[in-house]
């Protein structure tokens, strides 16, 4: 909890009480004059916060809390500098809802958006050039990760077994007939440049055959792919920029760190219910969507199973790109569903061996629309 200390309240306290004094000895009733007080001082527990520790209106810079991290609801962030947004959305096998954004203003002020806090809805702002100075290969808060670290099996379906079909699940509305939608205070004004780290990848995949999975996942999005014969009108941008040795900006508890210049996707050790998590971090603008800087995706090898090709003999295994094609519309502004909107790519709760989320619903589609 933020505890504010102030070295002038004895003094006032004593000045009160003097002043209180000779009035009332004097027949004066006229009532004290107390000075404003003097400067606070925020004094912050050690270890992570929470958003009790560091509630909103805080200030990031006097309280010192720029590179804390802050957790809630089982996810984490680390405070940013100030003029800009973090957000972390963790993809988990039990369905619960799982992210947040911490914002911190120019003047230092933090605020938050919680899953049920509504969000800014005017995009016409512009693309903001990245300020980030002297990235390193990984954040200071990071390690190296090695090729085996995480390291997913590799997947050999049987051989001559076709891919599972998109099919809709009968309980929920079709994905072409469902229209929720749900977005964040996010949005990529320019072209999202990309790359794929190293080390193990899901599914056993090379980092060649990753980056082809990855780059089909993101351009479901920005191409806005789907079956239901809706026209491709939206205007989001990305480019696959190569390979890369820095690091997803995500820690083995599924906390966003601190960002290192470079959105990169990647796998490896991420907190045992995270199949996967997306970190972003955008400029700040106040009444219109953020402008997205960085965006770095990482799927969870160490506690998933994942595949590139579901098969009917497939067991418990997620599609890479269905889980990508998810994460993803993180990247572009779009938020988790949940409730009864199992056929659309933004549903919160993942199905194992299914394809159906690298089909954008109507949804999904309607979602990008309102952004791009």
């Amino acid at each position: 909890m933020v505890l504010y200390l102030t070295s002038a309240m004895a003094r006032t306290a004593v000045t009160f009480a003097l002043v209180a004094s000779v009035g009332a000895t004097t027949g004066n009733a006229r009532a004290a004059e107390v000075g404003p007080p003097g400067p606070r001082e925020c004094v912050l527990p050690h270890g992570d916060l929470t958003i009790t520790d560091l509630p909103s209106g805080s200030d990031a810079l006097g309280c010192e809390a720029v590179g804390r991290v802050v957790t809630h609801d089982g996810a984490g962030v680390t405070v940013p500098e100030p003029g800009t947004a973090v957000s972390v959305h963790a993809i988990r096998a039990d369905g619960s809802g799982h992210g947040f954004t911490l914002q911190v203003a120019a003047d230092g002020a933090i605020t938050y958006q919680l899953a049920s806090d509504a969000v800014d809805m005017e995009t016409t702002g512009s693309d903001q050039p990245d300020s980030i100075g002297n990235p390193a290969l990984e954040g200071a808060d990071l390690t190296h990760e090695g090729d085996s670290v995480g390291a997913d099996a590799p997947d050999m379906p049987a051989s001559g077994e076709s891919e599972v079909a998109d099919v809709d699940i009968a309980a929920a509305p079709g994905a072409c007939s469902d229209q929720t939608y749900k977005t964040l205070d996010l949005k990529e004004y320019g072209t999202y440049n990309w790359y794929v780290g190293d080390g193990g990848m899901p599914g056993g995949l090379s980092r060649s055959q990753a980056s082809t999975a990855f780059r089909d996942a993101v351009g479901n999005i920005v191409g806005s792919y789907n079956n239901c014969g809706l026209s491709d009108t939206v205007s989001a941008k990305a480019e696959f920029k190569g390979y890369t040795d820095y690091e997803a900006d995500v820690d083995s508890s599924g906390n966003c760190r601190s960002r290192d210049g470079l959105s990169t996707w990647d796998a490896g050790n991420l907190g045992a219910t995270e199949i996967a998590v997306a970190c972003t971090w955008s400029h700040v603008y106040e009444g219109k969507k953020n402008d997205l800087r960085e965006a770095d995706v990482r799927y969870n090898t160490s506690d998933y199973n994942f595949t590139d090709y579901p098969t009917s003999s497939c067991y418990r295994k997620h599609d890479v790109r269905g889980i990508g094609t998810h994460e993803a519309g993180h990247v572009f502004g779009l938020d988790d569903l949940y409730g009864n909107d199992d056929n659309l790519t933004m549903y919160g709760t993942p199905s194992y061996c299914k394809t159906g989320a690298r089909t954008l619903g109507l949804g999904d589609v309607r979602g990008l629309r309102s952004i791009y």
